[in-house]
């Protein structure tokens, strides 16, 4: 990049001295320049920082300091072509060059003659071009033309300067001694602040009367604009004037209202506001700020934009709910009836509430939980933020923060305009009419940060119990006692959270739904729903539950019921279509004609082959939607012990791929593998779904299992999934996610599954009917997984002593 140093003052032209008749080559480097023309006889600071104008300046310095100044037509153009270029630049002598401490080069260079590209081609990193000189022609001395034109633009950067352009007196001086219209031209271009196809232009123009003419013409009109600009600044200083008059004359008018008992309207407004202070009930400090501001209001004029500003202020913070807060429901059976009628199921968050209100009911100084749902989409996290306010009897509030940048969203913005507001706290809160209502904030992991401040720092102060009981909020600029809201807040990850901000609250997990809890939500809840909202009634539709089992093992895959209630909802809509065209009677729902409703199944249970294959392991994962079953196929082919990985694994994975290999070669002998088979043949692990990427160290057991099943050729059993981290050792690691990939293997009809043995306390999470149905066995090393995992000589079930925690 070269561009012209802003800070520098601005172009003058150089003396004439030797260096400007040293002889120009004919061949020359190149320094393309982004928005400037150069004209000979000027001295300008330039910036460069493009890595081939760089190398342009280095060959420059290194033979005779000469450079070519070309400029290129766009200036966001990072690497012209020849196109892309002007034809003409100028030659100039770099007299300085001085390398920055951020990389760039800033060099002093001095133009000394028109040029005319021939050829442009790039040559050692750097753009030279073949040149032809285009000198100074030379004018017929005290033409009366050339004589009235040099007149006409000494006198008009006179008057320029008069009107308030910036020309350094030197350049006048300068223009007052120059005689040759060419000089002059280019030394008034190169200071009226042309654009560059302006400049341009001015450069190739040859000829120097005609030149001059033109430049004449530009300056006549920069003359007409400086002629305005001038008389808009006189108009608007004489507009201020009329203002300050106006402001004489309304003050004068005040106090003849004030003779005449005239003009009470702000005096009864003022007298209202002192009214409702004596009645409030707030601390100290808040009192006196609200009659400061009442007394401010009365000395101010009743139309300025500060009176505004004031009385805005006032009645936000009149109508703050400083002392006033709901009775809580304290009958804790109530309570659980109606968390059980609003939701089946989330036992952990049901019996957290009621902890909650059964220290309520015996304190009255408690302070409000700050709870974290965290789980995947459409479990239910922000309804449950509302049943939850009906069970304790408390007003309920929403904002959702996925995508806030500002700060000011969380403090409020202080109180410098006319358009400030308090920050969504304070704003929720007096929606609410409450100090203690049930606040709920979704999406707390997709808050952003930029220069507007970082949001999730702002509202470490609001979620922290040991701070929130005195918020300043800095539009309403006292302290606010936030400490008896329940704040509850959801996200579906924790990774972006930050550590401070997710210290601050108490983490409860939803990882999601079994079927069984599937059905049952859609029984009791969505059902109901979308019969009333597609209009129809239990007399019209009635859904069996081996229909809603169809939907949810055929027609959806999630962790929530989200798409579950879609496609309930579609087979609501078709039936409310038939009937609107007349259709009577009762319409079943049943597993045998879903697929009429709803078409071929969307689902295939991941597309388990129930067959033992060698090379082929049954994995399971964590994603933010719930847990998945996933493939992990090894074969082994003629080469030179090659290992290669596909499928968009990340690095974990492949470290975890490594290990597994480099395990099966150190352990040859007691896996019963020969070991030149590592030295003869290339291996290739390959986990399908490859646009999808993956990472994590849970898949260690299960390549392997499929590395070693492919290097024996024994196959693997198809009815067992696993999971779990190897060492070099053989060692098997506990993971995370454990309840989420058991949830995966049971959907998709695993009955055994592979756990390390750390993860036995995981199963107290699991549903009971999930255990009954499944099979778990526990291990610590990588030989108990291939004795339970690899066929040999036939099936066998697992022992009996591995088979439940």
């Amino acid at each position: 990049m070269a561009e012209k140093d802003t800070k520098e003052a601005p172009l003058e032209e150089a003396p004439e001295d030797k260096e400007q008749k040293l002889p120009i080559p004919t061949r020359l480097p190149v320094l393309l320049l982004r928005d400037i023309v150069v004209f000979p006889f000027m001295i300008v600071p330039l910036f460069v920082g493009r890595e081939k104008s760089k190398a342009a300046i280095d060959a420059s310095l290194s033979s005779h300091r000469m450079i070519l100044l070309l400029t290129q037509k766009k200036m966001e153009t990072e690497d012209p072509k020849r196109e892309e270029v002007y034809d003409m630049g100028t030659v100039a002598l770099i007299m300085r060059m001085l390398k920055l401490p951020d990389g760039r080069i800033r060099i002093l260079a001095q133009g000394l003659s028109r040029a005319r590209i021939e050829s442009f081609e790039e040559d050692n990193g750097h753009i030279e071009a073949q040149i032809s000189v285009l000198g100074e022609p030379d004018v017929p001395a005290g033409t009366l033309e050339s004589e009235a034109l040099v007149r006409n633009v000494r006198s008009g950067l006179e008057k320029a300067t008069s009107l308030g352009k910036t020309i350094p007196p030197e350049v006048l001086i300068i223009a007052a001694n120059v005689e040759e219209p060419g000089r002059l031209a280019d030394l008034t271009a190169a200071n009226l602040e042309l654009k560059v196809p302006e400049a341009q232009a001015i450069l190739e123009i040859i000829d120097p009367t005609a030149r001059l003419k033109k430049v004449h013409d530009l300056l006549a009109k920069e003359l007409e604009l400086l002629d305005v600009q001038s008389r808009i600044s006189t108009e608007a200083k004489g507009e201020m004037d009329k203002m300050q008059r106006q402001y004489f004359l309304r003050q004068q008018m005040k106090a003849i209202q004030k003779e005449l008992g005239e003009g009470n309207e702000l005096q009864e407004e003022i007298k209202a506001y002192q009214d409702k202070l004596k009645k409030l009930k707030v601390a100290d400090e808040v009192r006196e700020e609200l009659d400061k501001q009442i007394v401010r209001l009365g000395q101010m004029h009743p139309e300025s934009a500060e009176t505004t500003v004031v009385r805005n202020y006032l009645d936000w913070m009149f109508a703050l709910p400083w002392n006033r807060s709901t009775v809580d429901n304290l009958d804790l059976k109530k309570a659980k009836a109606i968390l059980d009628e609003d939701h089946y199921g989330l036992d952990k968050i049901k019996e957290r509430i009621l902890e909650y209100l059964a220290v309520r009911s015996l304190s009255k100084t408690i302070k409000g939980p700050i709870l974290c749902f965290v789980g995947p989409p459409g479990v239910g996290k922000t309804s449950l933020g509302r049943s939850i306010a009906r069970a304790l009897g408390r007003e309920f509030l929403r904002i959702s923060l996925g995508g806030v940048h500002d700060e000011a969203e969380i403090r409020g913005h202080r109180r410098t305009y006319v358009g400030a507001l308090p920050g969504r706290i304070i704003q929720g809160l007096r929606r609410a009419g409450s100090n203690n209502p049930v606040f709920m904030m979704d999406e707390v992991d997709k808050i952003g940060a930029d220069f507007r401040g970082d949001p999730s720092s702002a509202l470490l102060e609001v979620l922290d119990p040991e701070q929130n009981n005195s918020f300043r909020d800095h539009y309403v600029g006292v302290p606010f006692n936030l400490s008896k809201v329940m704040f509850i807040t959801t996200a579906n990850l924790l990774d972006t959270i930050q550590p401070a901000f997710r210290d601050r609250m108490e983490v409860i997990h939803l990882p999601g739904y079994t079927e069984e809890e599937k059905l049952q939500i859609a029984l009791r809840h969505l059902v109901p729903k979308q019969v009333r909202e597609n209009a129809l009634t239990v007399k019209r539709i009635e859904f069996s539950s081996g229909s809603i089992k169809k939907i949810i093992s055929l027609y959806t895959r999630e962790a929530g019921v989200r798409n579950l209630e879609r496609e309930i909802g579609a087979v609501c809509r078709k039936t409310a279509r038939k009937v609107a065209e007349g259709r009577k009677g009762l319409s079943r729902i049943t597993s045998q004609n879903v697929e009429t409703f709803l078409g071929p199944p969307k689902i295939f249970k991941d597309q388990v082959q129930k067959k033992d294959q060698v090379g082929v392991a049954t994995g399971l994962a964590w994603t933010e939607a719930g847990g998945e079953i996933l493939f992990v196929e090894a074969i082994r082919m003629k080469g030179k012990g090659g290992l290669a990985l596909t499928g968009s694994l990340g690095d974990v994975m492949k470290e975890s791929a490594q290990a597994a290999l480099s395990y099966a070669r150190a352990h040859a002998g007691e896996l019963g593998i020969d070991s030149k088979i590592f030295a003869a043949n290339d291996f290739h692990v390959h986990i399908p779904e490859g646009a999808i990427p993956k990472d994590g160290p849970s898949a260690g057991i299960t390549m392997a299992t499929a590395l070693i099943s492919a290097c024996t050729n024994t196959k693997v059993r198809w009815d067992t999934a696993m999971t779990g981290e190897i060492t070099l050792r053989g060692n098997i690691l506990p993971i995370g996610g454990v309840k989420e990939k058991v949830l995966a293997a049971q959907r998709a009809g695993i009955p055994r599954m592979i756990l390390p043995a750390a993860n036995r306390k995981d199963l107290v999470d699991i549903p009971k009917t999930v255990l009954k149905e499944m099979s778990f066995l526990f291990v610590e090393e990588i030989n108990e997984v291939l004795r339970e995992a690899l066929v040999k000589g036939g099936r066998k079930p697992p022992a009996a002593s591995n088979r439940r925690a």
